[in-house]
């Protein structure tokens, strides 16, 4: 039952505020590591992690003081000048993930744009594809963001309508399906990307088979086709790995970061790639004013360094097997658990009931009850995706509330 404060909250919240979401009843004021608190003062258990923003977990002291110090100094100067920042920044990122150049952006949606510009104008200039005949590669329950031109080749419903009309150069094909990218790429010879996210977060933490990402970089290589992972979600230690295209040891041609780039104190995003690809963008053909301002960069370069000192890949690996052997331990015993799934600390349980059913939201709300935020995805999916910095035991903690509400919707 909602008090008085938390009903006023919202209803402001939804009188000024556009209606494009649908949240979880509950008001939050404060957070730390792997916990956030309510109006009320109530604690909760985050496994949601602002849809793995939060990696290195909330408020976290080491990002704050750096956040902190720089803020007095200097936040924002647009790229009309040069920052003592940028460059130290980004060579310190290019050079952990392993490539030669990054263009800095703001939201993961915005560097999904800059990445099919990138490939686009790749595609014009040096594959030599006949002009505004380009065609990009998606995957169908793909979720890239919503911007006009992402929204055009989204698979998720209602994403589109009447925001047309939309863009095309984009063929949707079948995810975690060799043959259905081999197909495409021997049809037509005017391929010039695939844009593939390693793990489908938002479409239900759907994780493909051993070796597909690695047979799609085979194939990209072998058809002159750029492989464009994007990483904003699986990014940056949340599969187990600093990249989940590291799972295959693959180095994708082009990565697009966000969300924990930044450890949730600030929207920075970017897209990686190499020298010659990256050659194609000339002045005033792309930009940002806020991308790649000071305060950006060293909470960007901080957050990183956090992840990679405090072992984040490991933890989220070790925790990741724990959190899916219990629930696969109890399933047999709870007819509601139709099976568990995911990489490292990205996790997703499926349940039996029907994809238009309210099973999945009574389950987040009896959660929240008991001390711990989820969210439903694609119907009858729940995600779990705690911040990497939770211990052991408070993950068994969770996993006990996540059971304890389970068991109350047996079938």
């Amino acid at each position: 039952m909602l008090t008085n404060k938390e009903q006023s909250l919202i209803k402001k919240e939804e009188t000024f505020c556009s209606n494009t979401y649908h949240p979880l009843p509950v008001v939050l004021e404060r957070g730390k590591g792997p916990y956030v608190w309510d109006v009320n003062n109530k604690k909760y258990f985050d496994f949601l992690s602002a849809y793995s923003a939060v990696n290195q977990g909330h408020c976290n002291n080491e990002i704050l003081d750096v956040f902190i110090n720089q803020a007095k100094k200097l936040t924002l100067t647009s790229r009309a000048f040069y920052n003592n920042e940028l460059g130290s920044s980004l060579e310190y990122i290019t050079s952990v993930f392993g490539y030669e150049k990054m263009l800095p952006m703001n939201s993961g949606a915005e560097a999904v744009e800059t990445a099919i510009k990138i490939c686009r104008k790749w595609g014009y200039e040096i594959k030599n594809v006949e002009k505004n005949k380009a065609k990009i590669i998606v995957c169908n329950g793909n979720f890239h963001g919503r911007t006009t031109t992402v929204v055009s080749f989204s698979s998720h419903g209602g994403s589109k309508d009447n925001f047309g009309p939309l863009t095309k150069g984009f063929e949707t094909i079948i995810y975690n399906d060799i043959s259905e990218l081999k197909r495409a790429l021997e049809k037509d010879k005017n391929v010039v990307g695939f844009l593939v996210e390693p793990i489908q977060g938002e479409g239900g933490v759907v994780v493909p088979d051993d070796g597909y990402l690695k047979q799609c970089k085979n194939l990209c290589d072998k058809h002159n086709v750029l492989l464009i992972a994007d990483e904003i979600q699986t990014g940056v230690c949340r599969t187990g790995k600093l990249l989940a295209s590291y799972h295959e040891n693959i180095k994708p041609d082009i990565v697009i970061l966000g969300k924990a780039l930044a450890g949730g104190f600030y929207p920075v995003s970017g897209v990686l790639t190499s020298k010659e690809i990256m050659s194609v963008m000339k002045v005033g053909q792309h930009g940002s004013t806020f991308g790649g301002n000071p305060l950006a960069c060293v909470v960007a370069k901080e957050a990183i360094r956090y992840s990679i000192e405090h072992n984040l890949s490991q933890k989220a690996e070790n925790l990741g097997k724990i959190f899916r052997k219990y629930i696969n331990n109890i399933k047999d015993e709870i007819s509601i658990i139709r099976s568990v799934r995911g990489k490292g600390l990205l996790n997703a349980i499926v349940l039996n009931c029907d994809e238009s059913s309210n099973i999945p939201w009574d389950i987040c709300l009896k959660m929240r009850d008991y001390g711990l935020l989820a969210k439903p995805t694609q119907g009858n999916k729940i995600r779990f995706a705690p911040p990497l910095i939770i211990e052991e035991n408070q993950l068994l903690e969770a996993l006990k509330i996540i059971e304890d509400s389970l068991r109350e919707f047996n079938q």
